[in-house]
């Protein structure tokens, strides 16, 4: 068989489209080469006629038409399975190198545009070459129709059954219609895209549909969920190429952006297309034909990590050693088991001794005064057990009205952390604690007071004269009746102190707090912040109460056997110090704003001045009373300017009726008063403050993350507007970083001749002394948010540090949760459009920052895994501010990477 051997070559009066055939002088047949034939072979089965013209001048090849064969359309076989445009176009994208006979006239007279396609052809010959399985597979995994939430794990036969029932439901007479063609795939939140896709799938058969068959729809099914890289590329490029010519104009591009932009809700995006459309025309066109062809994006996505590995480790964790964690495991048993024991004492020794300590007094006490009362013989013969057990219950309730006030003393708590004590005592607990305290209490009170009821009083009244009258002298001589028992100023006060701890109680249970709670007009004012704020400060009654219940015993006369007093007097004192202290300095710490940012999520940005004398560590936060609202209330925020700032910060989300209303009267103070409504870094200036709402600061006190010193490398975690506290951290770390170089590049300049000195002094340092003088050398922040809008919050901050940080010490992570997964198709063009603006913009296109977006929720296992390699034998402070569902999965990582790896994490939280 003769063959004909087939070179690439470009006349200059022809488009480069044409290929010219040189043949061996003995070949005569086989024109256009081998692969020729072949397809036209295999194109005989759609019945159509090639006309194809050949110049004997320079022998190329030119399409001419494709129509259907005169035998069989005279044999009557119906209509064609495809249309003819669209076996034209199999035929051109088979072979690149025919031309229509149309293009041959202009193309003859452009030498500008025969270069161009000339370069054009070449690009694609190489982007062939370089074409692996291994690109294709992972690009393969970035080109998904169906999300793996939407499949789950389950079998393909098992996908289609979802697919088929959710058919069942939404066709109409057992046809459904395009719109609802999403909904039925699994694309619930993606109805433009997905009728994107059904457009597409329609065309390829050579249709205008609105409405497809359960069989149809079989088909699309099949296509879309296809396992190869090719048949999903070529959907994604038929939803652009809506002419069928094999070509995508920027107009195609920029349907594609809008689409996708739709499907993950981006409203900025959507506005920005034609931008960003012409940013890829330009990466994928740069011969400025106008359009692009299917080869082009596929070297776009082939090269994927190319495009998104653009910058220096500010999104990614470069490792640079790695651990091998199985190896940290021990493989026998009883070494696991003894290992995770040491592990777990080591996390929870803190907690541990202090709740030990707490649960041996109460045992302690429980025991003491049921022993005294057992030996009262007279009281026992009466009342017998239910008289001791109700005295003990009332020692441990002593005992905790008093602890319970200690872990609220917010002044004190500040101040022992900055001491020894933090070495020992879980300050980050306190409110646990309090918690906790709080449930002893209520047990206790249903044992004392049920003892009471129902145990000892009806034994008192129902008893003899004869044994009632050794303890007649304790009653006046009468014995009681029941009513006189519960009217007496000892059962007065108990009941009052019994409703208004339950009072209190319910209404700081989360549910209600946190206004989970629906409750109808005018009851619904029992829930939320205010109520839980006011029903606490019911309990300063109950302290009262408690102390006249505690004068009042009908038992015990002598004033050192009433012992009251004595538990609560000194922490009750302290607690009203610290109250008077705070009402004190607030009035001192009286504020000016600023100026005020109004940030998209309902989030507005205070600028205040800074108190005289005010000093505060990155990591606290503040209280902050608008007298105009309500000159009781304190709203606690974290605060977000770095400690050397001139002023403090703080950003509000509104989401209570005290925040809304803090929004409401900023926002109608006199047209004087400086509203930025566009999140920037600001520069304070001399501001009109006329109209401006009077603010009173309490604080700072203490938190979790103030602590952040105290480790080798630092994962801050915020989930929305839980990054408050981590903005200072990163600004103040920024800071010492700066000042750290102005000293060094001091020293240097002024003594060069010390250099030996210096050698010496620094190789005589111990290895601990070195590890204390690089305490906190990296931090890895990762910002979680679901808003776009979000981003607009701290982009100041984002970028002065993505700027200013040279030595990577920080890395900065965005991750937006309402984007759907990198992997997606619905995410695929926006994850190349996103890299390729930040290579030529040094911007990212969602967050507005150097800092590259992420897409859906990070694995944190992946996260943990990493810093882990990176820093081997280090302590990483991991620090997380959010909502409560994320902390225990960050706490279980801390714990397992603890145990697999060199690297200890050590994990705190707080919840806003």
């Amino acid at each position: 068989m003769t063959t004909a051997t087939m070179t690439a070559s470009y006349s200059p009066k022809r488009s480069s489209n044409g290929h010219r055939f040189e043949q061996p002088e003995e070949t005569t047949s086989s024109v256009g080469g081998a692969m020729l034939p072949k397809f036209l072979s295999d194109l005989s089965q759609d019945l159509v006629e090639v006309t194809l013209e050949l110049n004997d001048d320079n022998d190329e090849i030119v399409l001419c038409s494709v129509a259907p064969a005169a035998d069989d359309v005279s044999a009557g076989h119906g209509i064609l399975p495809r249309s003819m445009s669209a076996t034209s176009r199999r035929i051109r994208r088979t072979f690149g190198w025919l031309r229509s006979a149309s293009s041959r006239t202009t193309a003859s007279n452009s030498e500008s545009v025969e270069f161009a396609l000339s370069a054009r052809e070449a690009r694609r010959l190489k982007a062939k070459l370089q074409r692996t399985r291994s690109s294709a597979r992972r690009a393969l995994d970035g080109l998904r129709f169906i999300s793996r939430t939407t499949v789950g794990a389950n079998g393909a036969e098992e996908q289609w059954k979802q697919v088929e029932a959710r058919f069942e439901s939404l066709a109409d007479d057992g046809l459904l219609a395009r719109p609802d063609f999403g909904e039925c795939i699994g694309m619930v939140d993606s109805e433009e895209f997905a009728v994107g896709i059904f457009d597409a799938l329609a065309r390829r058969r050579g249709q205008n549909i609105t409405k497809i068959t359960k069989e149809e729809l079989r088909e699309f099914w099949l296509q879309i969920s296809d396992n190869s890289f090719d048949a999903r590329l070529q959907i994604f490029f038929d939803m652009a190429d809506s002419n069928e010519d094999g070509r995508i104009t920027r107009a195609g591009v920029q349907e594609l952006i809008m689409l996708s932009a739709s499907a993950n809700k981006l409203s900025k995006l959507k506005e920005q297309a034609e931008e960003y459309a012409s940013l890829i025309m330009e990466e994928l066109d740069p011969e400025n034909l106008g359009y692009i062809e299917l080869w082009q994006l596929e070297a776009l996505l082939l090269q994927r990590d190319v495009y998104i590995n653009y910058s220096r480790p500010l999104s990614t964790a470069s490792v640079a050693w790695s651990q091998n964690l199985s190896s940290f495991m021990p493989k026998n048993l009883f070494r696991r088991l003894s290992r995770s024991l040491q592990c777990f004492m080591l996390e929870n020794w803190q907690r541990g001794w202090i709740i030990l300590l707490w649960v041996i007094a109460m045992a302690s006490l429980f025991a003491w005064k049921f022993y005294q009362y057992r030996k009262n013989r007279a009281a026992f013969q009466v009342m017998r057990y239910c008289l001791p057990v109700a005295k003990g219950a009332a020692e441990t309730l002593k005992l905790n009205m008093a602890l319970i006030l200690l872990p609220v003393c917010r002044n004190t708590l500040t101040w022992l952390r900055s001491t020894r004590a933090r070495s020992f005592i879980p300050f980050d607990d306190n409110i646990n604690f309090h918690k906790i305290i709080a449930f002893a209490i209520a047990v206790g009170i249903i044992v004392h007071a049920g003892n009471h009821l129902t145990c000892d009083f009806p034994r008192l009244v129902n008893s003899s004269p004869e044994k009632f009258a050794p303890l007649s002298s304790d009653f006046h001589g009468t014995k009681p009746t029941y009513k006189f028992l519960l009217t007496g100023a000892e059962g007065v006060t108990g009941i009052l102190m019994v409703i208004l701890i339950a009072i209190s109680f319910t209404l700081a249970a989360r549910r209600f707090r946190r206004n989970m709670v629906r409750l109808p007009a005018p009851f619904n004012k029992l829930t939320g912040f205010n109520a839980f704020w006011y029903s606490h400060h019911l309990l300063g009654l109950v302290y009262v109460l408690l102390l006249i219940h505690g004068s009042c015993l009908y038992l015990a006369h002598k004033w050192y056997e009433k012992t009251t007093w004595m538990y609560i007097s000194v922490p009750l004192l302290l607690y009203i110090a610290e109250r008077s202290v705070r009402t004190c300095r607030s009035q001192h710490y009286s504020v000016k704003i600023l100026k005020v940012s109004v940030l998209p999520g309902n989030v507005i940005s205070l600028i205040m001045s800074k108190p005289p004398g005010f000093k505060y560590k990155s990591g606290q936060y503040i209280f902050l009373q608008c007298p105009t609202i309500s000159p009781f209330e304190w709203h606690p925020f974290s605060i977000t300017s770095a400690p050397g700032d001139d002023h403090l910060s703080v950003h509000i989300r509104t989401v209570g009726d005290w925040t809304q209303e803090l929004k409401r009267v900023i926002a109608e103070g006199n047209d004087s008063t400086s509203i930025d409504h566009q999140a920037r870094l600001v520069h304070i200036g001399n501001l009109d403050q006329r109209g401006q709402p009077r603010l009173f600061v309490d604080g700072p006190y203490g938190a979790p993350a103030q602590e952040y010193r105290n480790y080798d490398v630092l994962l801050l975690v915020g989930l929305g507007i839980g990054a408050t506290p981590f903005i200072s951290i990163l600004r103040d770390l920024l800071n010492s970083s700066k000042t750290a170089e102005e000293q060094m590049d001091s020293n240097t300049e002024t003594s060069r001749s010390e250099d030996s000195q210096n050698s010496f002094t620094s190789s005589s340092l111990t290895p601990g002394d070195k590890k204390k003088s690089q305490r906190t050398t990296n931090a890895h922040f990762y910002w979680v948010t679901r808003e776009p809008g979000s981003f607009e919050w701290f982009k100041g901050v984002m970028d002065e540090v993505a700027q200013m940080d040279q030595k990577g010490q920080i890395e900065l992570h965005n991750y937006l949760t309402s984007v759907y997964e990198e992997g997606d198709a619905r995410s695929t063009l926006i994850t190349m459009v996103q890299a390729l603006n930040h290579a030529k913009h040094g911007v990212d296109i969602l967050s507005g920052t150097r800092v590259r977006t992420h897409f859906a929720r990070p694995n944190w296992k992946e996260v943990f895994t990493k810093i882990a390699s990176k820093h081997p034998y280090s302590t990483v402070g991991v620090f997380y501010c959010g909502m409560p569902m994320l902390a225990k999965e960050l706490k279980v990582l801390s714990h397992e990477l603890s145990h697999k790896t060199s690297t200890r994490f050590e994990f705190h939280k707080e919840y806003f």
